[in-house]
């Protein structure tokens, strides 16, 4: 089995700042992280070949500091890795990101299943993955938290949805967002994480991939962010609660009763 496993790298918590003039996210210092939801997907991915064999292939767009989350994803037992990135890939929306990764997944080829984390802690939208399903014209399951069978055409999954879980059964090639209660992703071991680091990684032009000029990038991204603003501040308000554990507990859930609460 051959499965992909997209990944992205996101400003870690507290770091994201937006460019006041194109309204997106500077990617360009400050520190960097593996999308926390795409480690699920590379643990569930390492996990598949560890069950059925195969090779797994990690696969991002980003600049060229965009290779730190691709090292990480081989030190987790990742087999491969390709990054995309050039000027031209600079500023995709969802649309553009889900085309020219599609694109890159075409030019692997013979890939089985395509895993993605549910979505990307920076821009929140989850629409990456299912762009990659409909511009592959593949079936998708979004929201898998557990897979159930991986069979010779098929893949069974558990889904979540509002009232509980669907089961769904699709035929390859397929693809699944996953989330956090899929698996718990490994911690590297110093010999693998030492070998990512000299791993090669090949960097992909959109003429590599065949991409449409016209199809990536911020010119053809048809998303426009017109206001960025921050969140109004949340008001805080702190209790001091005196005494002994038993008058504090009586006074707490008195508190909690007074506002309603329980």
């Amino acid at each position: 089995m051959k499965i992909a496993v997209c990944v992205k790298q996101v400003p870690a918590a507290g770091d994201a700042k937006i460019n006041p003039e194109t309204k997106r996210i500077i990617r360009e210092g400050g520190k960097a992280v593996v999308n926390p939801f795409d480690l699920y997907a590379i643990e569930e991915a390492v996990r598949i070949k560890e069950r059925t064999g195969g090779e797994v292939i990690a696969l991002s767009m980003g600049p060229e500091k965009a290779k730190a989350a691709l090292t990480e994803a081989l030190s987790m037992g990742v087999d491969r890795a390709v990054l995309l990135s050039d000027r031209a890939f600079g500023g995709s929306d969802t649309w553009a990101t889900s085309y020219a990764l599609a694109k890159a997944i075409e030019k692997i080829g013979g890939v089985d299943l395509i895993l993605c984390g549910k979505q990307a802690v920076d821009g929140d939208t989850a629409q990456v993955g299912a762009g990659i399903a409909a511009k592959l014209d593949i079936m998708q399951a979004a929201n898998v938290w557990r897979i159930e069978e991986i069979g010779a055409d098929t893949v069974t999954v558990k889904r979540i949805n509002e009232r509980g879980w669907d089961v769904v059964r699709l035929a390859y090639p397929a693809l699944l967002t996953v989330v956090k209660d899929i698996n718990i992703p490994r911690i590297p071991k110093l010999r693998d994480a030492r070998a990512a680091r000299r791993a090669e990684i090949p960097v992909w032009k959109p003429e590599d991939i065949g991409a449409d000029p016209d199809k990536i990038g911020l010119k053809s991204s048809p998303t426009q962010v017109v206001k960025t603003a921050p969140p109004a501040a949340r008001g805080a308000e702190t209790l001091k609660i005196d005494g002994s554990s038993e008058e504090a507990a009586n006074v707490f859930v008195s508190e909690l009763i007074r506002r309603k609460l329980v």
